[in-house]
């Protein structure tokens, strides 16, 4: 029986990428796994961060978007991001980094049953730094270069919240289509894992009414959940078809192979193959350090380059 072993990636909305890579590269300590682009429009730049090689489960993307506007809160949105650290010491480290650094943030407190530490970014995406209790994604390796010492860095994605109007279809997505596991419940609330017992692939479910989120700066585009290879996805892709859901059908990523679909309240998953992975075009001690375009673009390069504007470091 296939399994989904968590979360692969997820993807947000930034308006200054220059910003955003000072972020999470010199205040969350990541490292700049990729730098390309929209590969559905090339004048767009497309960031990921992770760990060292940018494993599955550990990768924030960003599409550059110049002109967009706020983010407008509302329901039927991905709306807060659960980031895995060793410990409760680690999150008084964190709370005293944000301190130093002016992030927004709570005290330390707990969320989905774990000690936690929320927290936003420059451009208000919410998410929440949670203890792991050595619940890392298996294959997460230490960038040794990051400004974050390697006892307190963060291990990758771990609970993924979702606010719906319509909590029992979700529910139903996620427990009878893929699998996963409900493992509390309440009239508002629900908790999922892809893998019982494990938060990097958890799910927060919450009901709310009223208007859609208006999405922006600072909110999250979609998640995408991992599979191990195109043979995998394929499966998936059927089961996704045969729930009535509208599928892009399989697109070559270069770096993954992946699908897209949105589930009854507008949601929008991706599940996208564990490989090729970001060294399929680079040498891992480099990697993040230059644009990389995918084959298909490469023909492009000098016209994609002249369009976009220099990541400014500071």
């Amino acid at each position: 029986m296939n399994k989904i072993p968590g979360h692969h990636h997820i993807s947000m909305i930034t308006k200054n990428v220059s910003q955003n890579n000072h972020f999470y590269r010199h205040v969350l300590g990541l490292r700049r796994v990729k730098v390309t682009v929209n590969q559905d429009d090339p004048s767009m730049y497309h960031l990921f961060y992770g760990d060292k090689t940018g494993s599955p489960g550990t990768e924030l993307s960003f599409f550059e978007i110049p002109l967009v506007g706020h983010t407008h809160r509302g329901t039927n949105a991905i709306t807060k991001i659960g980031l895995l650290v060793p410990s409760e010491a680690s999150l008084s480290y964190w709370k005293a980094r944000f301190e130093e650094h002016g992030v927004t943030k709570s005290g330390i407190t707990t969320y989905a049953n774990h000690p936690a530490l929320h927290f936003e970014d420059p451009e208000g995406l919410r998410m929440v730094l949670l203890v792991s209790n050595g619940a890392k994604v298996v294959h997460w390796q230490t960038w040794e270069k990051s400004e974050v010492p390697a006892e307190h860095q963060i291990q990758g994605m771990g609970t993924t919240e979702m606010t719906v109007r319509r909590l029992d279809k979700l529910a139903s997505t996620l427990t009878d289509m893929f699998g996963y596991t409900e493992i509390s419940r309440t009239d508002d609330e629900a908790i999922f894992q892809s893998i019982k017992g494990e938060v990097f692939g958890e799910i927060v479910v919450k009901y709310l009414d009223g208007p859609s989120e208006k999405p922006g700066r600072g909110s999250i585009h979609h998640l995408a959940i991992r599979v191990k290879n195109e043979e995998e996805l394929i499966f998936w892709e059927e089961q996704v078809r045969a729930r009535g859901f509208h599928s892009s059908g399989i697109v070559d990523r270069f770096y993954f192979k992946s699908l897209y679909f949105r589930e009854s309240n507008g949601i929008l998953f991706e599940i996208a193959t564990d490989g090729p992975g970001f060294t399929i075009d680079g040498d891992i001690e480099a990697l993040g350090e230059k644009l990389d375009l995918p084959p298909f673009l490469e023909d492009r390069r000098v016209e994609i380059e002249e369009n976009l504007k220099p990541i400014e470091e500071y």
